[in-house]
């Protein structure tokens, strides 16, 4: 019976060492400033990786982290901190990161001023208290930038693409084109992108936009995207050349400086006519000539003639009543431009039996000409 009490002690024992108290241990707080190893000096304006990494042992109810001033560095957070759990001889244990990325602004030796984690504890009372632990001081040895500040431009990666709305050379008459630069930069902040460079044509008219630049934090550093786009149309009816682009930048991988060269590109217009420019050609219009007219005229006349043939026409007496249809006063004008009285006489005696010494005038009506079979 004593040796299972004695074993289940020894089994218990390690875990009152465990329990939490006012009483803090070094190993159990640990804070740390780590700067990633890359075998090199840096160079004044190169990007240098810091974490910022924690290791606890004891329960946290609270934290806050405190940070330097970082005197002579310009600096950006790699996204949010990170807490995360490990196991260490059996036991849990907290983790916290924080990725930072630091810019120096000066040649020379800089110091990494100390962090302070400020920790809310538990002790064996389950009592909150006050404690905070910090991070060592780290010096930096920081070189000066081999190039003028307007050509220096350290880069861990970079990245140009080329993009055209259209085919540049195919361009439908006052059409123009849009040409967008793409820059990918990592390990760049935005200021640090070159400002957008001045497009050159001999005969081309250019518009510039406004420049775009965006940033995304990755872990291995700030990822940053400039977009530089112009309008390019030529000056001329024929065609116009874009003249280079060329792009300095220090690859701090490689340790070297290196030139970016975009060709030059011809900007023109293609004999496709845009769908509005296009006409339809005309056709040659003749109009009929004389044997035209006249075979058409006996056409009509024929038909005329089969379409009243077995009519007889009503009302033409009425019609004949009008002076210039009236055959009686044909004669009596002819009888007298010729001086004939007889002649005269005899024709106004008809007109008289015909129509009487006082005629009433008569209109003639839609209805006095008619035709009808016979």
């Amino acid at each position: 019976m004593r040796g299972w009490m004695i074993a289940a002690l020894l089994v218990v024992w390690p875990l009152f060492g465990w329990g939490q108290s006012r009483e803090v241990l070094p190993e159990e707080l640990q804070l740390s400033v780590e700067v990633e190893q890359t075998g090199h000096q840096p160079y004044r304006g190169e990007m240098i990786l810091v974490t910022i990494r924690g290791s606890y042992r004891r329960h946290i109810t609270r934290e806050r982290v405190e940070q330097p001033p970082l005197d002579g560095f310009s600096w950006s957070q790699l996204g949010p901190d990170r807490w995360y759990e490990e196991r260490s001889r059996g036991r849990p244990v907290k983790m916290f990161e924080r990725r930072m990325a630091l810019y120096p602004e000066r040649a020379g030796e800089l110091t990494i001023g100390v962090f302070a984690h400020h920790l809310t504890l538990t002790d064996e009372g389950d009592e909150w208290f006050e404690y905070s632990v910090h991070s060592e001081p780290v010096k930096i040895s920081v070189a000066p930038a081999p190039a003028p500040a307007s050509e220096w431009f350290p880069v861990r990666r970079l990245r140009i693409s080329d993009d055209w709305s259209n085919a540049p050379d195919q361009l439908a008459p006052g059409e123009g084109v849009l040409r967008v630069l793409r820059i990918e930069a990592l390990g760049a902040l935005p200021g640090m992108i070159p400002p957008m460079p001045d497009l050159h044509s001999p005969s081309g008219l250019i518009f510039a936009h406004p420049e775009k630049r965006l940033v995304e934090l990755t872990p291995e550093g700030p990822m940053t995207y400039a977009f530089w786009r112009w309008t390019i149309r030529p000056g001329n009816d024929t065609s116009a050349i874009v003249e280079p682009v060329r792009l300095r930048y220090f690859d701090t991988g490689g340790r070297m400086p290196h030139e970016v060269t975009i060709s030059a590109q011809r900007v023109a217009y293609g004999t496709v006519l845009p769908t509005s420019a296009k006409v339809a050609p005309l056709r040659e219009t003749r109009l009929p000539g004389a044997s035209q007219a006249v075979l058409g005229g006996a056409v009509f006349l024929l038909g005329l003639w089969l379409a009243l043939r077995g009519w007889r026409i009503e009302g033409w007496d009425r019609l004949q009543r009008f002076a210039l249809l009236d055959p009686l006063a044909w004669r009596m004008r002819r009888a007298a431009r010729a001086g004939d009285a007889r002649s005269l006489r005899r024709a106004a005696t008809l007109v008289l039996t015909r129509d009487g010494p006082n005629p009433e005038p008569r209109a003639v009506g839609p209805g006095d000409l008619c035709c009808r079979a016979s």
